[in-house]
């Protein structure tokens, strides 16, 4: 499956409260596995810089990538970026057969 990485800065609203941030995390992460069954997560990072989280997920296609993109904006991320990615082994294969 293809990989992805989806990078999330969440409105400054959702971060005033770190007591409720795990809750949140825990009720989107549920509606992304309800309403994306197929994705495989890979790992979750929160970062030091102009995003708060980035994860890594396999998703069949990029509609479903998609939807887990459009599930995160609609639990309080004020901004969500989705890039494919291609794991380095992967690309020393492609890069060799040029």
């Amino acid at each position: 499956m293809p990989t992805y990485i989806l990078l999330t800065k969440l409105s400054a609203q959702s971060l005033q409260d770190p007591k409720n941030r795990e809750n949140m995390g825990r009720d989107w992460f549920g509606e992304v596995k309800t309403k994306c069954p197929q994705v495989k997560w890979i790992d979750h990072y929160a970062l030091l810089g102009p995003f708060d989280f980035m994860d890594i997920y396999e998703a069949p296609n990029e509609e479903e990538a998609a939807k887990v993109s459009l599930i995160t904006l609609s639990k309080g991320a004020v901004k969500a970026e989705s890039w494919s990615a291609i794991p380095y082994m992967r690309f020393l294969e492609i890069s060799k057969k040029l």
